[in-house]
């Protein structure tokens, strides 16, 4: 693997880290500022919605720029966002800076998927493509938790500081590592657009939405089921959450592995096992060791889902994939919160805290569904072939080669 994807791990890391980090630190943020949880909660909600829209708008924004120089533009979007967050004066300019930094968010997967792409020989995209992502699941494991313990310890401004300091590195890296990748010449907006006419576009970006829905949907509120259901004490969901991380690791990277082999089996077994386990967690919740162990499988299944994920975005947006990237890893977030909305919605409704898994069960069984759908599409049409040198070409040989 090309070290450039190192840079891009890097950059990963630490966006990574300022979006997970932020959920163990809402008690000391709402005391500093004299706000509510539920107010301070609004600088999760706005990171994700920065992330929705940010990715489609920092895309069309940059498809003017060469891919290198975006990336590094949008590192330094995101150092500025927690810089900001680190020394905001009151809660309001805090939650600009986290607006500001999850604008990079969603582009620089999005585009950060096609260089990684386009680096490596056509059988190994989906490897690369995880290889960018396991900076994404580290962060998850080492980011998070380090970044909790530096804000509890020292305070959460440091935190922050920190995060911007890991977006110099990532920036430096892809200045230093990441090849100069021409802007793909007679490739406008119009051609971006047009990707998402591809049904199968389509059904891979909501298949990304009910696939990693299901996830969200039980991990939401795995700290009240921990504590409430399982027995566990409260200290304890820092390390479950760990857990959870290293689950994200092992899934993507063997997603990745697989996915470049069989894409389409890759999802069958993720999909139609991470929705027998979601729904097995309703009983497993009940008991410390079994809860724990499925904690490690539901991030491990979920995450496994994500390198074919965009690949399959990838190869179905013929010759201007950037765009499509970059809205398929919003996807991502909109399943997040749509997950996150209905199982408040079955708790509220008095089912407990375990009927979130039942719902993510129904949604990653949805989206095997469409994984079949897609699949059956695909053979009625006949097995895509290459473009045709000369259609999109410049687009093909300087990223994807589909």
């Amino acid at each position: 693997m090309p070290l450039a994807l190192l840079a891009l791990a890097i950059g990963a890391f630490g966006i990574g880290t300022t979006e997970f980090v932020i959920m163990g630190l809402l008690p000391e943020v709402a005391s500093d500022y004299g706000v509510s949880i539920p107010t301070a909660g609004y600088l999760v909600t706005g990171y994700a919605l920065g992330v929705m829209f940010g990715a489609p708008l920092m895309t069309v924004l940059g498809t003017k720029v060469p891919r290198k120089r975006m990336l590094m533009l949008l590192m330094g979007l995101f150092v500025v966002g927690n810089l900001l967050s680190a020394l905001a004066p009151v809660f309001s300019v805090m939650l600009i800076g986290r607006v500001i930094a999850s604008l990079a968010h969603g582009a620089f997967f999005g585009i950060g998927s096609v260089v990684a792409a386009g680096l490596v020989a056509p059988d190994k995209k989906a490897g690369a493509i995880a290889m960018m992502f396991t900076g994404l699941t580290v962060a998850n494991v080492v980011g998070v938790p380090l970044g909790t313990l530096i804000g509890q310890s020292v305070g959460w401004r440091v935190t922050f500081a920190v995060v911007a300091a890991l977006g110099v590195v990532g920036l430096v890296g892809v200045a230093k590592l990441v090849p100069d990748v021409p802007r793909a010449e007679g490739v406008r907006l119009r051609h971006e657009v047009a990707a998402f006419k591809n049904a199968q576009v389509l059904l891979a970006m909501a298949m990304t939405v009910l696939g990693f829905g299901g996830v969200f949907a039980a991990i939401t509120y795995i700290a009240p089921m921990m504590t409430q259901v399982a027995g566990f004490a409260d200290g304890s969901v820092t390390w479950l959450l760990v857990l959870f991380g290293l689950g994200m690791v092992g899934g993507n990277l063997v997603g990745g592995r697989f996915a470049d082999r069989a894409l389409m089996p890759m999802l069958y077994i993720s999909l139609g096992a991470l929705s027998v386990v979601l729904a097995l967690f309703t009983l497993t919740a009940h008991d410390k060791i079994a809860s724990a162990v499925t904690v490690v499988l539901i991030g491990a299944l979920g995450f496994a889902t994500v390198p074919p994920l965009q690949k399959r975005v990838l190869d179905h947006a013929h010759g201007a994939p950037t765009l499509a990237s970059a809205v398929n890893i919003g996807a991502f977030n909109l399943g997040n919160a749509l997950s996150a909305w209905l199982g408040g919605v079955v708790i509220a409704a008095g089912y407990g805290y375990t009927a979130p898994n039942w719902v993510g069960a129904v949604l990653a069984a949805a989206a095997l569904v469409l994984v079949v759908l897609s699949a059956g599409l695909e053979r009625r049409a006949g097995a895509p072939g290459p473009v045709v040198a000369g259609s999109v070409p410049t687009e093909r040989r300087a990223a994807v080669h589909h």
